[in-house]
């Protein structure tokens, strides 16, 4: 095959030594099978943000670190400069959570390098070496539906442990490789401690996956993985190991609706106070 414009850089940095073939073609990225010496590797081209989507966006970028206080800025105006930053930090932000989850044992590709906006990474395979199939594409009896689910709460419950809400798990992303489950597609992760939304991604991440494999083994869709899980998070009792139930006892006191205004209005002025800083910063 001939070497795509985006990955020739890479071939002539001596990263890749050929490209095999497309693997496949994302809402957000190109995925290459190429060879690296004497491995198959593949090779994730990100696609610029005028052709894809980059819906609620926002939402997972909230808080996420910049190098400076230029850049912070910039994103915040939407200058030129801003949006490429932004669109900088959404491609690096899966290399991040790549290699942090890898370090913490999470099942997921193992990344190799990061050059020129492409993600060079481990092909996740079948037992007959081929690339392995999405859940979606594949058939589950009971059993194997309810083992896979409980392998990848582990690993969500991992993820947590480490810091990282995947914030779009679903069938479509994760591998059924010759040994389980392995979790990818992660530009979108994002930080438990520092994301006002990562209690509502990690529940839906979860519940994801409890529609997914009831459809083979029904019991699990009466279960509430999410909710216990995130509630043991919160009081810092969750563990890598954490035994759960699938049961969560909702509190049904009523909100102190007080409470909840006086942490919106210290929220607005401090966001009024950080605008103004911004604005008469140089």
């Amino acid at each position: 095959m001939k070497t795509p414009a985006r990955l020739q850089s890479l071939q002539d940095e001596g990263f890749i030594d050929s490209v095999s073939r497309q693997l496949m073609s994302g809402k957000e990225a190109t995925v290459y099978v190429v060879r690296c010496g004497d491995e198959t590797r593949c090779a994730k081209v990100y696609k610029d943000a005028q052709h894809r989507s980059f819906r609620q966006a926002v939402d997972y970028t909230e808080n996420r670190k910049v190098k400076n206080s230029r850049q912070a800025r910039a994103m915040a105006k939407g200058t030129r400069f801003g949006r490429a930053s932004q669109e900088a930090a959404w491609r690096s932000a899966e290399v991040d959570a790549l290699y942090r989850l890898a370090a913490a044992g999470v099942r997921v590709p193992r990344p190799f390098n990061f050059h020129d906006g492409v993600l060079l990474m481990e092909l996740v395979t079948d037992a007959q070496g081929d690339a392995a199939p999405r859940l979606n594409d594949v058939a589950f009896t009971p059993d194997d539906a309810r083992a896979h689910h409980a392998t990848l709460l582990q690993e969500v419950v991992r993820m947590l442990c480490a810091g990282v809400v995947h914030g779009d798990l679903s069938e479509f992303n994760v591998l059924l490789a010759a040994d389980g489950p392995v979790i990818i597609d992660l530009p979108q992760a994002v930080d438990a401690a520092g994301n006002n939304h990562a209690a509502r991604m990690l529940l839906r991440d979860v519940d994801n996956l409890r529609d997914f494999f009831g459809r083979a083994a029904p019991e699990l869709l009466a279960t509430e993985y999410g909710p216990e899980i995130w509630a043991l998070y919160g009081r810092g009792l969750l563990r890598v190991d954490s035994a759960l139930t699938g049961r969560h006892e909702r509190d049904h006191r009523p909100a102190d609706l007080q409470a909840v205004m006086r942490e919106i209005d210290d929220a607005r002025a401090e966001e009024a106070a950080r605008r103004l800083r911004m604005s008469s910063s140089p």
